[in-house]
């Protein structure tokens, strides 16, 4: 047996490198951990503690969020998990959309840009949001009879990218046609964009990431210079957490703090040990300052089933600290976090060691965050714009079915997109 020179206070998502003495395998490590940190343990009594295999502990237990990298994954997975980086592209988020597709004497291309990240190829090329590409390396990009969803299209377009470092594109957007060759590089992305529907401002956040296209503060420092520049904004705006799976807690609770004036932001309990290895059970409650942009604004919050982890923390904490009202579909109910230790042969353990809880003390672990206009059919920006429209002044939370509008039409009427600094694109 080992012990740990010192103590660590683990936080969801947090690395810490841990020396000890004497040198255990790394079997031997991991087992060592997950006895001490692991917050389900009655799963423990299943552990093997002379086994050789470190994937054989974590097969054993229940919690799928608790699992154990290789080392010669471990640089790839942390980079995925701290930034958002995208490796090799040209800096393009892409929209098939066939209904829509330029209709020329060459046939219909359903590929169109949805989004152009700053500091990429792509924009310094100059190329637009919602430009219809139609050619790529001299592969057409027609839609073809035999495929009337396009997805062929993009399999097509999404291998050129895959194999080649330079990709030639040819663009159609407002009658006009661009020509230009791209050379793929390694881009840091934005997880923070806006748009404008039907006059209503989206936020949209992406992900909780510690470095973004934002390199110093990261998802937070996107959202808050944004919310800095807009101070004077009292139109209700929509913040889109739909399909953000979660990230960083040193940036989801901060930036729900932008909203949050005082009282509880988030609270939680969680496993860790002693300078002598001794197990323990802590809790810290977190609690709002005052002052940021977005405190005493309107806004409402859209989530879905794919809303989970992080973004739930700050759906929670917006929700009961700040009034702001939860649209969509009841979300994803990953109410645990996980701390992540770099192990003795620099592997990663991501244990499941903390429990987070609303700012009332709730649970909502497996259950989710419940919204208080509930969208029919899929959550949508639409079903969050007519709801905006019908009912935000109004006492009552109530449910109606939303009108089925065409986002993708919606979305074009006026767009802007926003990343560490903002950019009107035309």
């Amino acid at each position: 047996m080992f012990f740990v020179a010192f103590l660590l206070f683990g936080c969801s998502d947090f690395f810490h490198p841990v020396e000890s003495t004497p040198t255990p395998t790394e079997y031997q490590y991991n087992y060592w951990l997950l006895k001490r940190t692991y917050l389900y343990e009655s799963d423990l009594d299943t552990l093997d503690a002379d086994g050789d295999k470190v994937e054989n502990l974590y097969k054993a237990l229940s919690d799928p969020y608790t699992r154990y990298v290789p080392p010669s994954k471990s640089e790839q997975t942390s980079i995925s998990m701290n930034t958002s980086i995208v490796q090799g592209d040209v800096g393009m988020e892409y929209l098939l959309d066939a209904s829509t597709a330029t209709l020329s004497a060459n046939g219909n291309h359903p590929l169109f840009i949805y989004r152009v990240y700053e500091k990429s190829p792509a924009a310094e090329a100059g190329f637009p949001r919602y430009g219809n590409i139609i050619e790529v390396n001299g592969v057409d990009l027609v839609l073809s009879p035999d495929d009337p969803t396009g997805y062929s299209v993009y399999n097509t377009y999404d291998s050129v990218l895959t194999y080649n470092k330079e990709i030639a594109y040819t663009i159609v957007f407002a009658q006009d046609t661009i020509r230009d060759t791209l050379t793929k590089t390694d881009i840091y992305a934005p997880t923070v964009f806006l748009d404008t529907v039907d006059g209503i401002t989206v936020i949209s956040i992406t992900g909780f990431k510690q470095t973004t296209i934002n390199q110093t503060s990261g998802s937070l420092g996107e959202l808050k210079a944004y919310l800095d520049s807009t101070r004077a904004e009292t139109n209700v705006r929509i913040l889109n957490l739909m399909n953000n799976p979660g990230g960083h807690v040193n940036q989801c609770i901060p930036m729900a703090d932008l909203f949050v004036s005082s009282g509880v932001l988030s609270s939680r309990y969680w496993k860790a040990f002693d300078a002598s290895g001794k197990s323990l059970t802590l809790s810290r409650t977190i609690y709002a300052q005052n002052g940021d942009a977005g405190e005493n604004r309107k806004f409402v919050l859209l989530v879905n089933e794919s809303s989970a982890s992080c973004a739930e923390i700050f759906a929670a904490s917006v929700s009961e600290g700040a009034n702001i009202p939860v649209i969509g579909k009841t979300s994803f109910g990953k109410g645990i976090g996980q701390t992540t230790w770099t192990t003795i042969e620099n592997g990663m353990a991501i244990i499941t060691n903390l429990e987070f809880l609303t700012p009332k003390g709730n649970s909502y672990h497996r259950k989710g965050i419940v919204p208080d206009y509930v969208c029919e059919g899929k959550a949508s920006v639409s079903c969050a714009v007519t709801l905006i429209k019908n009912n935000f002044d109004k006492a009552t939370a109530l449910k109606k079915r939303a009108p089925k509008l065409d986002e993708f039409v919606a979305l074009k009427r006026g767009v802007s997109s926003f990343g560490g600094a903002f950019i009107e694109e035309k």
